[in-house]
């Protein structure tokens, strides 16, 4: 079995007997949007801006998961794409905002985190919740794989 095969089983298996699926399916993207905003405004060492100024830990854990997607698997990277793509631009325009970026990561975060154990509740205790945090950019992949799956697009 490949490595994208292990983790999407080990996803798969750990998700079956969600409590509460949608409020489960919506918590997900803002923990992930949340955990990516606060590392976006950790202080970063002084040749990032040199690099990019676009380049902190926020960004450099979307680029380290892009790499990992297309190691595990080319078709659901490519897929995965937008998705990345998407948090980051997400993140731009949370920064522009006239609110505190921080304070709206905590909240997102927060608000997730209260979501997954709705979604969960009584299965799996603390321990799903902590998988969960760990298989955190899996889960969209999974998703991906579902529809890739539908539509008969190999992965």
């Amino acid at each position: 079995m490949s490595e994208i095969d292990n983790w999407l089983q080990r996803y798969e298996d750990t998700h079956q007997d969600l409590r509460n699926p949608v409020v489960y399916w919506a918590a997900v993207p803002m923990i992930v949007v949340g955990t990516v905003g606060i590392l976006w405004d950790l202080p970063v060492p002084a040749e990032f801006p040199e690099i990019s100024p676009l380049l902190n830990w926020g960004s450099a854990f979307l680029m380290a998961t892009a790499i990992y997607y297309f190691i595990i698997s080319l078709a659901l990277a490519i897929g995965m794409l937008p998705f990345l793509l998407g948090i980051a631009a997400i993140q731009l325009w949370l920064a522009a905002s006239p609110w505190p970026h921080s304070g709206l990561s905590i909240a997102l975060l927060v608000s997730g985190t209260v979501g997954l154990i709705l979604g969960r509740w009584g299965k799996g205790g603390v321990r799903g919740l902590i998988d969960d945090f760990q298989l955190m950019m899996i889960g969209p992949a999974w998703l991906l794989s579902v529809i890739y799956r539908r539509l008969r697009i190999p992965f």
